[in-house]
């Protein structure tokens, strides 16, 4: 199964300044691959010669080494090469309905730049005597353009990887990769097979599920809460407190100062602290879920979270109602690891030869666990759930957790179930390097000749080609 890794690295000031030179050379690549594809699409729609023919897709990057970008010259080839290749891979998961289109990469936020094996090396530096475990140190660059050996923290022993990615945000640095550790994951398929041969009670004794909210971020059926710690809590709003202090002051900066980005790194800096927390609060949580031995079968809702968290504030003919109070419960929805903690649960449970499902959550907050009776009277505060039929009374999160963990069983049993089949996007090696991949030809259309191609194969810049553009539309 692929295991993934991401390890804290601290470069140099010197190693800083190229990776950041590689990551915007990177993103350069992959954004003008992005802008001429948007070019050639509306050339080929606005153009009547041209009707029904395809825009070029390949992974050509040369005519974007021209004079007015003499800064690509200074990095190796293999990091424009990867944009292309990043690209390319976008367009692939776009042809199998993964995904749209390839847009724009921000210079704002997270930034990664992606290096084959021509780049870098793992070269072994100790092994640890009790658990025989290979550490490695990391060595970057290529002959003509060396870096060094990059500090990293490996808190884990882990196998030489084909690529590796190599990430900042908000000042921290980051290497990620992943690899295969040889041992087959179990299929899900056997596992759903394992489960129907038991009944339904012994199923609802070895389930435990989830209602995820606001005031309890994780309520399982078993009566325990998971939620941040009060230092947690009592630190992120201190968090928050000073980053809108620094967001007033790096409003009344110029834009582009020194000054300015002074402040915005402290703006980020103390954003991170919240992102930190509850990344590790997914893990733990998804943890002492998962690894449990009497739980086989795990049960969440299946929240749509991005359309609970939509904006409200409408548009200037029919305005939003209550846009403030949608904004500060969006907030807090985002702020308590909804998405996640079930993301983590659901490759967690995979791994462990168990079952995560999702199911409808609708009515699970005012429907009775114990006699199944529905009603809105039912749960007339957040925590208070009083059923009006046999007096049942309860946590109303705990409740929602049972009734969800009774819809698990029944859904998991019923011969509706199905698994939905996942799509992918078939990779090959390339011969030329061995760590660049591109997709299978199979999953790219097959495109023949046409006037835009033969506009692609002249290497010519957008620019040459907008103005091609308007001469043929003003003869037309």
């Amino acid at each position: 199964m692929q295991i993934g890794n991401r390890f804290r690295c601290y470069p140099t000031p010197s190693q800083s300044a190229t990776l950041l030179r590689w990551i915007g050379c990177q993103r350069f690549i992959y954004n003008a691959k992005v802008g001429e594809d948007r070019y050639f699409r509306a050339f080929s729609r606005k153009c009547l010669a041209l009707a029904g023919t395809h825009a070029p897709i390949d992974q050509q990057y040369s005519q974007f080494k021209t004079e007015l970008t003499p800064w690509l010259k200074e990095v190796p080839s293999q990091i424009l090469r990867n944009g292309a290749t990043k690209w390319m891979q976008a367009y692939s998961r776009f042809f199998n309905k993964l995904g749209g289109r390839p847009t724009i990469q921000k210079k704002h936020g997270e930034q990664s730049v992606w290096l084959t094996s021509e780049l870098f090396k793992f070269v072994p530096s100790y092994c640890d005597k009790e658990s025989k475990a290979l550490y490695y140190e990391l060595r970057l660059g290529a002959k003509k353009h060396p870096l060094g050996v990059l500090n990293f923290k490996s808190h884990k022993p882990h196998k030489v990887p084909n690529s590796i990615s190599i990430s900042v945000h908000a000042g921290r640095w980051h290497v990620s990769f992943s690899y295969d550790n040889e041992i087959p994951e179990p299929d899900e398929k056997d596992t759903i097979a394992w489960l129907r041969q038991h009944s339904e009670q012994a199923l609802l004794a070895m389930t435990v599920s989830g209602d995820r909210g606001v005031t309890i971020p994780f309520a399982t059926s078993d009566n325990r809460a998971f939620r941040f710690s009060e230092v947690q809590q009592r630190r992120m709003a201190r968090q928050e407190k000073h980053k809108k202090r620094w967001q007033r002051r790096m409003a009344r900066r110029i834009k582009g100062s020194s000054n300015w980005h002074k402040a915005r790194q402290r703006v980020a800096n103390h954003q991170r602290y919240a992102a930190d927390v509850r990344r590790d609060f997914a893990h733990q949580t998804s943890y002492r879920l998962v690894s449990d031995p009497r739980v086989k079968l795990i049960a969440v809702e299946a929240l749509k979270l991005k359309n609970m968290t939509a904006r409200a504030k409408g548009t200037l003919e029919e305005p939003g109602k209550n846009v403030a109070q949608k904004a500060g419960l969006n907030r807090a929805m985002l702020g308590s690891a909804l998405g996640s903690l079930k993301t983590y649960m659901q490759y967690k449970a995979r791994r462990s030869g168990k079952l995560l499902l999702e199911v409808p959550p609708h009515y699970s907050s005012q429907e009775c666990a114990a006699c199944g009776f529905t009603h809105p009277d039912n749960r007339k505060t957040q925590s208070g759930f009083v059923c009006q039929r046999c007096g049942n009374r309860d946590n109303a999160d705990f409740n929602a957790a049972k009734v969800i963990a009774k819809r698990g069983v029944k859904l998991l049993l019923s011969e509706a179930f199905r698994i939905k089949e996942k799509k992918g996007v078939a990779i090959k090696r390339k011969q030329v390097g061995a760590g660049c991949s591109e997709p299978a030809p199979a999953m790219v259309p097959t495109l023949v000749e046409t006037d835009v191609s033969r506009l692609a194969s002249r290497g010519s810049t957008q620019w040459s080609l907008k103005q091609e553009t308007l001469t043929t539309s003003q003869r037309l």
